[in-house]
């Protein structure tokens, strides 16, 4: 997007590219049909230690811009729900979208190309003269620029080209990282829980879960390792190592209300029985176990109000511990990163080394899951884009 719209500007443009071809996270992304925005882009559906920085990018090039550039090139796509848009076909078509608008603008890209050192001339980057002011030094030659521009992403799933090479460069050039963590990512468990999810996996159910102060409503996953699904990877990114989490299995109902009418309607009935018109079958069966195994073939007329009442209260609020999250391996993204207050909000330049710019996912701006986060690279990457 950076390379694009500093193309269209007239600039001589090239892109370093590690791997072997652009854009492998994105044809990952979204099952492979690409969350390439959202409807409902808001400030406050970003973490940044200043909540403030991304504003100004957000505002300046906006979903709306981009669903332009997504219809001007005959692309189909569809909400799925809370404005998440994606591909009706593939990723790939995002992607051959960008390499048209690349070849469009005379911009050039060269993949396999590593960077192995950079290095800032003394006229410094600021110089508007022919004298180009870095260095570039590649396995494929040596290149000039008077811009630079870090996109490098974060560390979040290695095996697509994630490092922290980004961070090194900051830290190169005197700006300040902050604290790194996966995010949008599953949580695993190594407690009793961990017996129960391993039986349950694959199993999804509506649920609220909270965490840090935050609180996500949408489907939980059980996994082999824990749990997962968007409610889970949202909460990921607030959570920290050794918080509880609470879960919400009848997040629209009182539970404590619901049982009451369970033994006032059906005093001869099964507890489990009941409850599996309102949860999964196999929910219930591990619950039983867990939590009423004394009662279990018990009338409801002859099960204590005690007990339903500690019954109702797990069910509202189920109390669990996490060991940890599945880590860079499966994290949709990295929190943390490039410190905003080293780099200008307008242009994503550093204040510290003019003509080197940080974009996108290497700089301390985290989206929720549902197209955030590729509406921020898009945005950075134009403002940027608009100076380089």
């Amino acid at each position: 997007m950076c390379a694009i719209t500093a193309g269209q500007r007239g600039r001589s443009v090239l892109v370093i590219e590690k791997s072997n071809k652009v854009g492998k996270k994105i044809l990952m992304s979204g099952g492979g049909r690409c969350n390439f925005t959202n409807l409902y882009v808001e400030p406050d559906r970003f973490l940044s230690a200043n909540p403030h920085f991304c504003k100004s990018a957000l505002s300046r090039y906006t979903q709306w811009d981009f669903v332009a550039l997504v219809e001007k090139h005959g692309i189909a796509y569809y909400d799925k729900g809370q404005g998440q848009l994606f591909c009706d076909e593939s990723a790939k078509d995002i992607v051959a979208m960008l390499l048209a608008e690349c070849e469009e603008a005379g911009v050039q890209i060269r993949t396999e190309c590593e960077v192995k050192a950079l290095k800032v001339e003394a006229s410094s980057l600021e110089s508007d003269q022919s004298d180009n002011g870095v260095l570039i030094d590649t396995n494929d030659g040596t290149f000039q620029a008077q811009s630079l521009v870090i996109a490098t992403g974060g560390l979040s799933i290695p095996t697509l080209g994630g490092s922290g090479y980004g961070y090194e460069v900051a830290e190169q050039f005197g700006l300040k990282k902050l604290p790194l963590k996966p995010a949008l990512v599953p949580f695993t468990f190594t407690d009793g829980f961990k017996q129960i999810s391993e039986k349950l996996s694959g199993l999804s159910v509506e649920a609220r879960v909270s965490s840090a102060g935050k609180s996500f409503l949408e489907p939980v996953l059980f996994t082999h390792r824990g749990l997962s699904g968007p409610a889970v990877l949202q909460l990921s990114s607030y959570w920290r190592d050794g918080m509880i989490v609470e879960m919400d299995l009848l997040p629209t109902q009182d539970a404590a209300e619901l049982l009451k009418g369970f033994k006032e309607a059906s005093p001869k009935g099964l507890l489990r029985t009941q409850l599996a018109y309102h949860l999964p079958k196999h929910l219930v069966a591990e619950l039983e176990i867990l939590w009423w195994p004394k009662y279990a073939d018990t009338a409801l007329a002859e099960i204590p109000d005690k007990v339903l009442q500690q019954v109702a209260e797990n069910l509202n609020g189920w109390h669990l511990k996490p060991a940890g999250t599945e880590g860079y391996r499966t994290a949709e993204v990295t929190l943390g990163g490039v410190c905003t207050d080293g780099l200008s909000s307008k242009t994503m330049e550093s204040k510290t080394q003019p003509g080197l710019y940080f974009i996108g996912e290497v700089v301390d701006v985290t989206g929720h899951l549902g197209g955030f986060n590729f509406q921020w690279a898009w945005a950075s990457g134009y403002v940027a884009g608009q100076v380089v």
